[in-house]
């Protein structure tokens, strides 16, 4: 699976881009980066998210056990990859039929926080049991909202190209492709939204920093985000009204 997304939409964390960023690696101009993903998935399907960026997946070489979802609802796109344990119970939670798999309870979880749900997201998240990341754009509120399970049980990366452009995808040679060195794996047990950034679900009061990631050449190649046991944020959740971003709740 691959994901770009303009930095209008999804603003890379400090860190993660390089200063050896090679400044002719353009991720989004003239299709590059989906083009090299096409080559290796001919079957691939590719969705143009306009100004916004793409999303690309396949169903061909995939692991049968951390199978890729795709759907989309009310224009919400979602690229699910692994599986949910706790399907059933979730499907109850949420309202939804019999036919719900992954990948649409995902939707509805971020439907019912963007919409003022009555739980923070760090909770939605930590109901999710299994192994899994996935990539959800909302086209209405050009909102992004990224994850991985708190085990990191999906090979899932994220990096930065020249432009700031963020690349998500479960291929490291197609992250180095679209963003040099400047990449690294996507924090295990976080989640990453549009108007609240990198967070993490397991420890959701403490900050994350950066610590920068040495390749065998001593090159700095992006960085990995730790939870920072020394700072802490504010608790609650704010008041607002019910057309708010729920992404801005926390």
């Amino acid at each position: 699976m691959l994901a770009v997304f303009d930095k209008t939409v999804a603003k890379i964390p400090e860190g993660l881009q390089t200063p050896q960023q090679d400044p002719s690696i353009n991720a989004l101009k003239d299709g590059f980066l989906s083009r090299h993903f096409n080559a290796f998935h001919p079957a691939a399907v590719t969705i143009n998210l306009g100004d916004s960026g793409l999303i690309s997946y396949a169903i061909d070489k995939q692991n049968p056990l951390l199978p890729r979802l795709f759907a989309v609802v009310d224009d919400i796109f979602c690229l699910f990859q692994g599986h949910v344990e706790n399907v059933a119970p979730l499907k109850q939670q949420y309202g939804l039929n019999k036919t719900a798999n992954e990948v649409t309870i995902v939707i509805e979880a971020y439907r019912t926080l963007r919409d003022r749900g009555p739980y923070p997201a760090d909770q939605v998240m930590r109901d999710l049991q299994g192994k899994f990341a996935f990539v959800l754009y909302d086209c209405t509120t050009k909102s992004t909202f990224i994850a991985a399970d708190a085990d990191g049980s999906v090979s899932f990366f994220w990096g930065a190209d020249s432009e700031g452009h963020l690349v998500l995808s479960d291929d490291i040679d197609t992250v180095k492709k679209g963003c040099g060195k400047s990449f690294a794996p996507f924090p295990k047990g976080c989640f990453f939204t549009t108007s609240g950034g990198l967070r993490s679900f397991e420890h959701p009061l403490n900050e994350l920093k950066a610590v920068p990631r040495v390749d065998s050449s001593g090159d700095v190649c992006g960085a990995n985000f730790k939870v920072d046991s020394d700072s802490k944020k504010e608790s609650g959740m704010p008041r607002v009204g019910s057309a708010a971003n729920w992404s801005q709740h926390y």
